[in-house]
């Protein structure tokens, strides 16, 4: 099962806060929610390394994942 992480569109101008699906989660998003890589894939976790930001809704949805509970 793989899990699809929301980001914000690179545009403020034209479209200021406009949600998307993402292509994978940040690193700092599965160090806040205490997963490693590893585990991550092992989860069916997709990783972007190129995302550098972090949303409190993706850490949010990663402990589910992390807890066993189905989102």
């Amino acid at each position: 099962m793989s899990y699809i992480p929301m980001v914000f569109s690179p545009s403020k101008k034209y479209s200021p806060k406009k949600k998307r699906e993402g292509r994978g989660f940040s690193l700092l998003e599965l160090e806040v929610a205490g997963i490693n890589i590893e585990n991550a894939r092992k989860l069916g976790i997709r990783i972007d390394k190129r995302r550098r930001n972090c949303h409190q809704e993706n850490i949010e949805l990663l402990k589910n994942i992390k807890n066993g509970s189905n989102v």
